[in-house]
């Protein structure tokens, strides 16, 4: 994964460049509201040196009304700005949170495994803001803002060279101290996104096991653990705002030197009758214009610089290989038959700390495999390798013959059904998580896969039956309710190969009488894995693999495993004594 700083060419390529006409026009009118802004302080001149001095009413109506046309230019231009710039980077913001949630859902799940789903939430929401500094008024404004320093630097020259020297030394050092600044805040606004993301997860894993929390008591744990996040978040922002203050107060103090300056070198200058009432009233004014526009840029700069540091964050996500980025799975499987085979696979979750060794198997086109054997001793990981969860360290998978490192996995995957141990169901209706993997199957296809399952079997108690609420995660239900959904879920996918992760672990007794029923019929045709602690709920299967220590010690039917009283046998006596 790259780590590379997003530079301002590469974010003038990527973001400002493909909405150059939008930018262009907030541009135009920036520049129109800028000029229109100078009009204030070149009319006042006018208003002291000529119209009071001379008493000429007509020349005060035309400056009246060209000062109240100025004016209303400005207005316009800043709710034109806003309307134009504001929207589209909202808009582009949109655009990102949805590229940057599709690249993450295409990444591998050890991916997930490493990384708090929290924290991903704050890479898709909140890392990706600072862009609308970027296309949003706050780039222009910058633009603005250098266009009027520079104008009004022209017309203070004009009025008075001497005064103007004086101005800008004071302005230079602050420029010199706001660069300085800038450099230091952006890394700190880079780490404030990574705590962020930190506290933003733990809160999640918190909130999602209250039940567990308030189980064992442990709710002054977690708080301390989260006021520790926030304490960390509170320090960088700290760290920021000492920055931002220095910046702030260098501004206050030089400015305010030259100000002090400008006072008695001016006030020199008229009594040596070299400057005019009116020139030393439009010199403070555009002296004003110079110095708003200065500060302002520190403000801008600081959006900016936070900004680039959520950018550096999206790159680094965006720069993260996808799944289907590895260049050997190049071959589009449209149609399998179903045939598993494992040849000689290794598997390590860390180097140096193999979890399988030299796994060798056929699962022939609808077959039933059932994998055995004590906990952690590697039955899911094998079945997260033939689902391509995981990819083997060495020796070779195959599907149909062909090598599953070689097959584009979203064409393997929409021919393969999973049922997991504890399965995810979303918020939402028990209808809308059946129809999850097929959202336009028809009411018959999804009244089919409800009776298969047994899912009517309870549904018919409830009030509003299939369209019932079943809250986060399906809390309402029970677990042989949860269970039987997500099995009517994989029963409308129709796939050709099936996963059951210990599928009938957390059912009753009355409860696994049926869904054995409805996962005979699921398992039907189609080549199937199946993992179990409950012996019973494999006798049928073709072939029975007992896995220990990673390595397959034992093979063969359910007969031919107890004829043998080997480990199998040993399992199943005593799971019949309980």
């Amino acid at each position: 994964m790259k780590k590379n700083k997003v530079s301002i060419s590469q974010a003038f390529k990527t973001i400002i460049w493909p909405r150059r006409k939008l930018v262009a026009i907030g541009l135009i009118l920036i520049i129109i509201s800028r000029l229109a802004s100078l009009v204030l302080p070149g009319a006042s001149k006018y208003l002291i040196d000529n119209v009071i001095a001379n008493k000429d009413m007509a020349m005060l109506k035309t400056l009246l009304l060209v000062v109240a046309s100025a004016i209303i230019v400005q207005a316009v231009t800043s709710f034109l700005l806003t309307r134009l710039l504001s929207v589209e980077a909202q808009h582009l913001i949109a655009k990102l949170r949805a590229q940057v949630q599709k690249h993450i859902l295409a990444l591998p799940i050890s991916y997930f495994d490493n990384t708090k789903s929290g924290a991903l939430v704050s890479r898709i929401m909140t890392d990706v803001e600072g862009v609308r500094n970027l296309v949003g008024t706050g780039l222009v404004q910058l633009v603005g803002g250098i266009l009027t320093s520079v104008i009004s630097l022209v017309l203070l020259i004009r009025i008075s060279p001497m005064m103007t020297l004086y101005v800008l030394v004071p302005v230079a050092i602050f420029a010199v101290i706001a660069l300085k600044a800038f450099g230091y805040i952006r890394p700190i606004f880079k780490t404030r996104g990574k705590i962020n993301a930190e506290v933003t997860g733990r809160l999640n894993e918190t909130l999602g096991g209250i039940r567990v929390i308030k189980g064992f008591n442990a709710e002054m744990q977690e708080h301390l653990v989260f006021e520790k996040g926030v304490e960390k978040l509170y320090l960088n922002v700290k760290k920021s705002l000492t920055s931002t203050a220095l910046i702030t107060s260098s501004a206050t103090f030089l400015l305010g030197l030259a100000t002090t300056g400008i006072m008695g070198i001016g006030g020199y200058l008229i009594m040596q009758n070299e400057l005019t009432f009116g020139e030393f009233l439009s010199f403070t004014l555009y002296l004003g214009f110079m110095i708003a526009p200065i500060v302002q840029m520190s403000n801008i700069g600081s959006q900016l610089t936070e900004a680039f540091a959520g950018l550096d964050r999206t790159e680094e996500i965006m720069n993260t290989l996808t799944e289907e980025d590895d260049a050997k799975r190049t071959l589009t499987l449209e149609k399998i038959e179903g045939e598993i085979q494992f040849n000689q696979v290794n598997f390590a979750y860390e180097k140096g700390k193999e979890v399988l060794h030299n796994i060798s198997f056929e699962a022939p086109k609808g077959s039933v495999t059932a994998l055995v054997g004590s906990s952690g001793s590697g039955k899911s990981t094998i079945a997260g390798l033939a689902a391509t969860f995981l990819n083997p360290k060495s020796g070779k998978i195959t599907i149909d013959g062909i090598d599953i490192t070689t097959v584009k996995l979203s064409s393997y995957r929409k021919h393969l059904g999973v049922v997991l141990q504890d399965e995810f169901l979303f918020e939402g209706t028990i209808r809308e998580n059946i129809l999850f993997p097929r959202p336009h199957a028809s009411e018959k296809q999804l009244q089919a896969a409800v009776k298969a399952a047994y899912v009517n079997e309870f549904t018919d108690r409830f009030d509003k039956g299939l369209d019932t609420l079943i809250g986060e995660r399906g809390v309402k239900l029970s677990g042989g309710q949860r269970q039987r959904i997500a099995i009517a879920r994989a029963i409308l996918a129709d796939p050709k190969i099936i996963i059951l992760d210990e599928a009938t672990s957390n059912l009753d007794t009355e409860s696994e009488t049926l869904i054995q029923q409805s996962l005979a019929e699921l398992m039907e045709g189609r080549t199937t894995l199946v993992i179990a602690h409950r012996l019973s709920t494999i006798r049928k299967a073709d072939q029975i693999l007992v896995i220990e220590n990673g390595a397959i010690a034992e093979r063969g039917n359910h007969d031919a495993l107890i004829k043998s009283k080997g480990r199998y046998y040993d399992l199943y006596t005593y799971q019949a004594r309980i």
